[in-house]
């Protein structure tokens, strides 16, 4: 009896003592969170207790602490990336319609026909460049919702992209640019949205007719990889980062009425059906390849 009670009395202690020990470091974990619960901050809690429950606890507190510093960074970046592309907008509106409103004013009080017509002429090229403007930006609102309007369905890879260069083959003509195609002879087949692999083809010839130098390389493998390249000086290693983000131009290329959201819509498509995209900066070359 006498031994069974000091055996009693030890596990006791012992019992007391992790209560204690626990509560202590209930408390560190407490004041550690308190101060490192600053967003700004990458720092985490440290645990010196050896109990397995404390430990698991200081994780997952540690994990929350890096999610919750995630979207604040997220929603940060997005909030000044908005604040941006507002102004951005807004200076891109505000330009054309101050030239409308006085070229109109013009054609209003000029009695020359010929004159008049000019001006209506001009009148009529930035309103299209509005138009342009807000087609765009409504269009990659609808997108960013993440509705998906249609189903899966087989795409001849081949054929689609073979239309896509030959609807802009024009285009290229006027530029002085004859692209160099290569199509493998295998017929490429992927369950994905039609609309969406047409959309892509035509932003990313595009882009390109927007940047190239005077070339053009468009190839298609038989593992489904489409590789469009072309030599694009007024390009960098940096820029070229930043090409599929939200609202990014750069600034040789804002007179013809894009604003940053044609190569993010690719990024989004992509995205969507799973197909790995890729952009580089190579001898001078852009090069952006997609794997269907």
């Amino acid at each position: 009896m006498k031994y069974v009670l000091i055996v009693s009395i030890i596990v006791n202690v012992l019992l007391i003592v992790k209560i204690i020990a626990m509560r202590y470091s209930m408390r560190t974990l407490a004041t550690e969170f308190s101060e490192r619960i600053n967003l700004d901050s990458n720092t985490l809690l440290g645990t010196e207790s050896r109990d397995r429950q404390i430990r698991n606890l200081a994780s997952s507190i540690n994990n929350t602490l890096t999610k919750l510093r995630s979207s604040y960074h997220t929603y940060r970046m997005g909030d000044a990336e908005l604040k941006t592309a507002i102004t951005n907008v807004a200076h891109d509106l505000r330009t054309p319609l101050t030239a409308i409103c006085g070229y109109v004013e013009l054609a209003l009080n000029e009695k020359d026909v010929k004159e008049k017509d000019r001006y209506l002429k001009i009148v009529s090229e930035r309103s299209g460049y509005m138009k342009k403007l807000t087609e765009e930006l409504f269009e990659y609102s609808v997108i960013a919702s993440g509705e998906i309007t249609e189903e899966k369905e087989k795409v001849n890879i081949n054929k689609m992209l073979e239309d896509s260069v030959m609807n802009l083959y024009p285009a290229f003509e006027s530029r002085g640019i004859t692209p160099d195609i290569n199509i493998c002879e295998s017929i490429v087949e992927r369950e994905l949205y039609p609309s969406y692999v047409e959309r892509i083809f035509s932003n990313l010839l595009s882009n390109s007719l927007k940047y190239s130098d005077g070339d053009l390389e468009v190839t298609l493998s038989e593992n489904g990889t489409v590789r469009i390249a072309n030599s694009a000086s007024e390009l960098s290693p940096v820029s070229v980062e930043k090409l599929f983000d939200r609202f990014f131009t750069v600034e040789t290329a804002r007179n013809d009425g894009s604003h940053g959201l044609g190569l993010s819509i690719v990024k989004t498509f992509a995205e969507r059906m799973n197909c790995p995209l890729l952009a580089k900066y190579e001898d001078g070359k852009l090069i952006i390849e997609i794997c269907f």
